[in-house]
Order: C-alpha cells, then structure tokens, then sequence
C-alpha cells in the first residue's frame, strides 16, 4: 500500500466518521431532541469541484493502469464526498439545554439577542459571534422561536 493509498483510506474514514456523527450520534447527544430543522444546502461549486477533482484522479489511474485498491479507494472518496454535499441535510437540533449548529452544541444561555432579516434569515447573536441561521422552509422560523422561547 502507498502513500497515496494510506492518505485516501485516511480522508475516507474521516469523511465516513463525520458523516455517521451527524446522522447519528449528534441526534443523541445532549439530551432529546426537541425540534430538527433542516438548513439550506450550502457551498454546491466547493462539493462539485471536489467530486471533479477525485473524478479527474479516478480516470487518471485507470487510464494508467493504476493500483486497482487505489480505484476503489478513489470510488468511495467521492461516493462519501457526494452522500456527504448533496444526500445529507445540514441541520439544526434543538435540544432542552441548547441547540447544534454547524456540529457545534451552543447553551441557550449565550444567546444575547435574535433577531429576523426581511430574506428570513434567523441571525442569533451570541457573545462574540453571530449565527446566520438560514432554513429550508419559512415555516421552520415560527417553530424555532417557539422551542428557544420555552426553554430559554
């Protein structure tokens, strides 16, 4: 096994280890889960170029008669990479004690205002920071407040 092989094995089970914390463990983490919004996607032309790339690699090392597990190590990459930009939702979970955001848990306690931008975008301010919290759908907003008014 190469270098190159090692690396690829490496990237994937990082990527495949993301991917099974934000589909399964965040959710249990900190409590019950009050409300899940799903976020709009984000970031398509970073995912697209980076599919590319490992799409450009793939022909490459067939073309030059390559490892054959650098192929198929090559093929998970960017099925992880796809299932991870275009499948998978970004969400926000509402917990009793706080909410995750961006895979990030943060205590209702640091939120110091929040506020709604005409273009429904939910902008919570915490201490040093500001959240742009952007939904799929309109209707999740109402939903929100309502869990952060309840339990702050």
């Amino acid at each position: 096994m190469t270098l190159t092989d090692i690396a690829l094995v490496i990237f994937t089970f990082l990527l495949l280890a993301y991917a099974v914390y934000d589909e399964f463990i965040m959710d249990k983490k900190n409590g019950k889960t009050l409300l899940r919004v799903n976020l709009q996607r984000r970031n398509k032309i970073d995912a697209i170029i980076f599919i590319g790339l490992v799409a450009i690699l793939l022909y490459n090392n067939v073309n030059a008669h390559g490892s054959p597990i650098t192929t198929y190590l090559l093929i998970s990459l960017g099925l992880v990479a796809f299932y991870i930009s275009f499948i998978r939702w970004p969400k926000m979970l509402l917990k009793p004690t706080g909410f995750y955001y961006a895979n990030i848990f943060i205590h209702y306690a640091r939120i110091q205002t929040m506020n709604l931008s005409q273009d429904g975008v939910l902008v919570i301010q915490l201490e040093q920071k500001k959240l742009l919290v952007r939904v799929s759908e309109l209707d999740d907003l109402e939903r929100i407040y309502k869990v952060m008014v309840s339990y702050q």
